[in-house]
């Protein structure tokens, strides 16, 4: 990573850090760094922000407990602004919400076939920063990952049932399942669904 000396801050001393979901690639807020909130970020692994209304600085998490652990951090081409890739610890907002940015109702969604997985992948992630009430999600992470893994191997024991009754439509259902409760699985531990699907991009081409 870079030092603060390599990095352009504007005429008040600060840089603007967007702050990203190393694993859903979610955008959970932009924020500001100094100098030194920027080498406490790089110290401690966590982020540290400057308030520009309060005028100090201030590390994420400290009274919520929401912190956010640094896996990351990209630089834009004239060194003047942040992206800094984090594993949240809960709600990035302090208004409790996942993300700072929410998205509109009715929004268009684009990103072809497979963009359900993105939005599944997003909304997962989004269930275990906020933990509401009454979600399925929410009670998967609360029990943890055995309940999880229990989880994934009676979906996968259905798969193979449904595929060997021919039950086209039960396998489309019970296929269903078992990817929802991989995405919850991957996301427990912290790995992000890009990393599957780059390990599946190269298989591909070994077989080809």
């Amino acid at each position: 990573m870079k030092r603060a000396d390599e990095l352009t801050f504007n005429e008040d001393g600060l840089i603007p850090a967007i702050v990203q979901d190393a694993a859903s690639k979610e955008i959970l807020t932009l924020a500001y760094m100094n100098q030194e909130s920027y080498e406490k970020t790089l110290e401690t692994k966590e982020t540290w922000f400057y308030s520009r209304s309060r005028q100090e600085l201030w590390r994420k998490g400290e009274t919520s407990g929401h912190t956010q652990a640094v896996k990351g951090i990209r630089y834009d081409c004239d060194q003047d602004a942040l992206i800094v890739l984090v594993e949240p610890a809960g709600p990035a907002c302090h208004k409790g919400s996942y993300s700072c940015f929410t998205s509109e109702q009715g929004e268009e969604k684009t990103g072809g076939r497979f963009s359900i997985l993105n939005e599944l992948e997003r909304v997962i992630a989004e269930r275990e920063a906020e933990m509401p009430e009454g979600a399925y999600t929410t009670y998967l992470f609360r029990e943890g990952v055995d309940k999880i893994l229990k989880k994934v191997g009676e979906e996968a024991s259905e798969v193979i049932i449904a595929a060997k009754n021919r039950d086209h439509e039960e396998l489309k259902w019970e296929a269903a399942d078992l990817l929802y409760h991989l995405l919850v699985l991957l996301r427990e531990q912290s790995l992000p669904l890009d990393d599957v699907l780059e390990v599946l991009q190269k298989r591909h081409s070994e077989s080809e």
